[in-house]
């Protein structure tokens, strides 16, 4: 007699799939046969090829009723976030509608039909003062970014659905779309022969995006409720992180100065001292994050680096 637990695939909905976190979950739950996926981005079109997709403004009520009321998720993985911290100074209404709003939407309607939402924060609901943070430390954001994603946090646990929220910081990996995060940037800025100024003064465990993917996808099936952190192996200044990329790629170290915050005269102010313990994780989750070298090593292949 076949199990008809093997006959019933499980319904994810990934929002944001566009960004470099829904791109990764993307390929990976495409590639699992009991997933059913449906993904969703403010973009009219997916990057990823051959994935069901919908379009989808989360700040517009109707329009995540309808997806939910299609499609009917199990899991609902929300990686959609307006995180342009500058701009989040400037632009405060579109950053509460998708950080806040939106979120306030997803949680509703994942309450009402009893699904699962895995919700992706942030350590900027961290002051910088006293890092690196465990999911107990009292948050304290100053920048507007940050409070938004608090009030985030807020709106899931107001809503009283299944949830966990997974506070993360400074993603990098294999994304192939959208804008270059901080690894590629640094190797084409230093192939290129162009001089990067980099913080010294600016702590974390830069989190790779796969070890990222791996502890969601452990989340969903141990059905892990909470608040969890999720960061890399290594805490490291910025510049630190960027002499090690220069390193393992051989580029010329010489093109990167070192300098302090301040003297960017950001509109936003960021957490210094900061970075996220993730010893709950690695016990609760059985999360191990991979060393930075590794991490290199498997962007270089994947690519071409």
């Amino acid at each position: 007699m076949i199990s008809t637990n093997k006959l019933i695939k499980k319904r994810i909905l990934i929002i944001g799939s566009n960004g470099m976190l829904g791109q990764r979950l993307t390929e990976y739950y495409q590639k699992k046969k009991n997933i059913e996926l449906m993904c969703c981005s403010v973009e009219e079109s997916s990057f990823i090829a051959e994935v069901n997709y919908l379009q989808l403004n989360i700040s517009n009520k109707s329009e995540v009723k309808n997806v939910f009321q299609n499609f009917y998720p199990d899991v609902v993985i929300n990686t959609a976030a307006f995180t342009n911290v500058d701009l989040c100074e400037a632009e405060r209404e579109a950053a509460w509608n998708v950080n806040v709003t939106g979120v306030d939407n997803l949680a509703f309607y994942t309450k009402s039909i009893e699904a699962h939402l895995i919700h992706i924060s942030t350590d900027y609901v961290f002051d910088g003062t006293n890092g690196p943070y465990t999911e107990k430390d009292k948050p304290n954001p100053i920048s507007y970014y940050g409070r938004t994603k608090l009030a985030s946090e807020n709106a899931v646990k107001y809503r009283k659905c299944d949830a966990s929220i997974i506070r993360t910081n400074v993603l990098y990996g294999p994304a192939k779309f959208g804008r270059n995060d901080f690894v590629k940037w640094v190797v084409e800025s230093l192939r290129n022969n162009k001089p990067i100024k980099i913080v010294t003064d600016q702590i974390n465990n830069p989190t790779y995006i796969d070890d990222l993917v791996d502890a969601i996808n452990k989340i969903i099936e141990f059905k892990k409720l909470g608040l969890y952190n999720i960061g890399g192996k290594e805490f490291l200044t910025r510049y630190d992180f960027t002499l090690r990329i220069a390193d393992y790629f051989s580029l010329d170290k010489n093109l990167i100065s070192s300098i302090l915050t301040a003297s960017l005269n950001q509109p936003a102010p960021r957490p210094l001292k900061s970075g996220l313990v993730t010893l709950k994780a690695e016990t609760e989750l059985g999360y191990k994050p991979q060393p930075v070298e590794t991490t290199f090593q498997l962007m270089k292949k994947e690519l071409g680096l």
